[in-house]
């Protein structure tokens, strides 16, 4: 009998223990948009991505320029060619063609990749202020608000002032 009370006794403590600790722990949140909106490295980020976009962009229209200039001509004289030729212009076309159809795909490949190699260093910093604002305030979970469905989130958990505070920015 005094080993199935201790027993109880222990499982009561620990599930007490386990609730106590439970309660303890705090859940905030940061609109991270919010926050990499008003840094300054996004305008250079920006502009750098539209002027690397803006090279592909030149590249894509060289290519635009040239498939318009044979299609024009093999339209102009397709009837006078003999059938050997027409097939060469054709397949010419088509080679274009599918030239700008892979040019796009790597392209944007590169776009993205230089999106992603630009961008990280500045998701690192706020993702740093985001860690060392939870902890100076105690919280042990801290979600980002503008990519989860938030149904009820209370004013005294949203970091996002904080942490753009701690960043230095408005």
């Amino acid at each position: 009998m005094k080993k199935l009370f201790g027993a109880i006794l222990v499982a009561g403590c620990l599930l007490f223990t386990a609730n106590f600790a439970k309660a303890q722990q705090k859940i905030g949140y940061v609109n991270f948009s919010a926050v990499i909106d008003v840094m300054p490295d996004k305008t250079v980020i920006a502009k750098t991505m539209q002027d690397y976009q803006k090279t592909f962009a030149d590249q894509y229209q060289a290519m635009q320029t040239e498939l318009q200039t044979k299609g024009a001509d093999y339209e102009k004289n397709k009837t006078t060619w003999n059938d050997a030729i027409r097939t060469q212009k054709e397949s010419e076309i088509t080679d274009i063609q599918k030239r700008m159809q892979e040019f796009t795909q790597k392209a944007q490949q590169s776009i993205d990749a230089k999106q992603n190699e630009l961008a990280k260093p500045l998701f690192d910093k706020v993702k740093t202020a985001v860690s060392a604002v939870a902890k100076e305030k105690g919280y042990t979970y801290v979600f980002d608000s503008s990519s989860q469905i938030m149904l009820v989130s209370p004013d005294a958990d949203d970091l996002t002032a904080a942490v753009k505070l701690k960043l230095g920015v408005k």
